[in-house]
């Protein structure tokens, strides 16, 4: 797939977002990168064999003190392509993947753990 047609069903995932989980992310930007370098890897403390679809960098708003102002940089959701596109061959099931990775990842600006979700049954 070329990258603009994934940025585009990442664009259609963002845009199917109910209007009460947009209005949180005003100071989230989303990305779209071929493949998560070394150091983000590290990060979210993926093993060499495991896949990483997304990943949310920044400080969850359950973090967040008091303040007149948004924060000066913008969080930031990265959804990695390669590893989706070999995980989920056919564009519907690479659309319902960028959509379950960027809901997963807010989920995480709201402060949601990944031991949460899999409580929630969420992976």
């Amino acid at each position: 797939m070329l990258p603009s047609e994934f940025r585009k069903l990442v664009e259609e995932a963002i845009d199917s977002l109910p209007e009460e989980i947009l209005r949180h992310l005003k100071n989230v930007e989303v990305l779209v990168e071929w493949t998560a370098l070394p150091e983000q890897r590290r990060k979210a403390g993926v093993r060499a064999w495991e896949d990483l679809f997304g990943l949310y960098e920044g400080v969850p708003l359950t973090e967040r003190g008091v303040t007149s102002g948004e924060p000066l940089f913008p969080d930031r959701i990265t959804i990695f392509q390669r590893p989706i596109e070999r995980r989920y061959r056919t564009p519907e099931r690479i659309r319902d993947a960028i959509r379950r990775t960027l809901i997963h990842e807010i989920a995480h600006h709201f402060g949601i753990s990944d031991e949460r979700l899999r409580e929630l049954g969420a992976y």
